[in-house]
């Protein structure tokens, strides 16, 4: 954050200081440098707002005097059980942020509850990119050495640290409806051993703690755990702390305590905090499970619209399918139809044209026969007889040739085939193509002839 309009919008809207001209001053003693200038305002409490408006009031218990400012629960201005803090952020400094949860409990309601919000933006650990953001190995490697150097001090009887970064631990504590349970360590700390072996490590209380909560840890010496120390303004040590996801990338403080305790006083209030965000945790995993069941009824109701679809589409390309092979069918039964008639066309045109070609032949063959001559001396008789016992009988000129005879019975259009010899019985003799030149007389038919149609086929 470069701009020094934004420094110093920021920097009031953490410490809640009003005064432009303090915050400048406060600003450039320390290099307008916002962590350390918000450090030393968090640590002290010199510029701390000691009213605010309305709804909330200074809160004058000893035991709790660093928490901020508290819901007035009556008209004693007795605290309420759970204690709260809204901290403003620029729209700048939130829209940049990690967004850490989609449709999470309204902060309305735990504002209604008595609940304290912070911003995570304070912390450091969005995953933005700017200056200050723990990288997830790095925060991940300081909360193993965390667990590991806790168990090594004070053995395995305890609060199951998860062995990840705080926004992890926060992730998994929403993941599993569960608060998350914060304890800050400060190894220098005189009263740290006593609370950390005493009351950390009773067994009630871990079992308590384990059951319902995730729980994290982080050493002060490190990091993490010292930007979480400057959030929720830890001022007392031993520290612990219950917080939760809200909207707008912030975490609800539900309850810190401060200085040492025993295992049944933070017992006491570990189960106060719990039956107080019961409703809530009900009400958010109800939420989420309606969510879910309405999820996967949509995702039943997409699949089942999508199976119903595909099969639509199935038989629709089965009715293209069958439609696209009857015209097929219909096209090639077309076709050969056409094929067919064109077939029957040709034959029948070919036939007529033969038709026409033979009875135009026997016209030239009867044209060339000339007329029938009178019965005489240079005159034969012939008769032709057919396969089918038909007789024909006509006068040719002894001269005439085979040939003649021929043309005379294709002339005559008796005959059904085309290929057929002359042929006569006593003696039985052949009159064929090498016979055709040869005359009535010098084949021995004149002056009569006796022939019969002899099919060649």
């Amino acid at each position: 954050m470069g701009d020094v309009a934004d420094k110093l919008a920021y920097f009031q809207a953490i410490t809640g200081i009003e005064d432009p001209d303090l915050c400048t001053e406060i600003l450039s003693a320390h290099g307008w440098d916002l962590e350390q200038a918000i450090s030393s305002i968090t640590s002290t409490d010199n510029y701390r707002p000691t009213a605010a408006s309305g709804s909330a009031t200074a809160n004058t218990n000893p035991e709790t005097e660093d928490t901020g400012l508290v819901l007035a629960a009556n008209g004693n201005n007795q605290p309420p059980g759970v204690v709260w803090k809204l901290v403003k952020l620029p729209f700048s400094m939130i829209s940049g942020t990690l967004g850490l949860i989609s449709g999470a409990v309204g902060l309305g309601i735990w504002a209604a509850s008595g609940v304290l919000s912070y911003s995570l933006s304070m912390i450091g650990l969005n995953n933005s990119g700017r200056a200050g953001t723990t990288p997830l190995t790095q925060s991940t490697s300081e909360a193993v050495d965390f667990v590991s150097s806790f168990e090594r001090d004070y053995g395995r009887l305890r609060p199951n640290f998860v062995a990840e970064g705080f926004m992890d631990a926060l992730q998994r504590s929403r993941h599993e409806y569960k608060l998350l349970f914060v304890y800050l360590h400060s190894p220098e700390h005189p009263d740290t051993p006593a609370f950390c072996g005493r009351t950390l490590c009773d067994e009630t209380l871990a079992a308590f703690v384990n059951e319902n909560f995730v729980a994290w840890g982080g050493s002060v010496k490190a990091s993490e755990g010292f930007k979480m120390s400057n959030s929720l303004k830890a001022s007392r040590f031993p520290f612990c702390a219950v917080v939760m996801t809200a909207t707008n990338q912030r975490i609800a403080l539900l309850q810190q305590v401060e200085g040492s305790k025993s295992p049944e006083e933070l017992l006491t209030i570990l189960q106060r905090v719990l039956e107080e965000s019961a409703p809530v945790l009900v009400s958010s995993r109800l939420e989420a499970e309606e969510r879910r069941n309405n999820m996967r009824l949509r995702e039943e109701q997409d699949a089942a619209y999508r199976a119903a679809l595909e099969a639509d589409q199935a038989r629709e390309r089965q009715r293209k399918e069958e439609q696209e092979r009857l015209e097929r069918e219909a096209v090639e039964a077309e076709r050969k139809r056409k094929e067919e008639e064109e077939a029957r066309e040709r034959a029948s045109r070919e036939a007529a044209e033969k038709k026409a070609a033979i009875a135009k032949m026997r016209e030239e063959k009867a044209a060339s026969l000339g007329a029938e001559p009178e019965k005489g001396p240079d005159v034969t008789q012939v008769l032709v007889r057919f396969p089918n016992g038909e007789r024909k009988e006509r006068r040719f000129h002894s001269t005439a040739t085979i040939q003649t005879l021929y043309d005379y019975v294709d002339s005559l259009g008796c005959l059904e085939v085309e290929s057929y010899s002359l042929v006569s019985n006593f003696p039985r003799t052949v009159y064929g193509p090498d016979k055709f030149s040869s005359s009535l007389k010098e084949a021995k038919l004149h002056p009569q002839a006796s022939l019969f149609v002899e099919s060649n086929s």
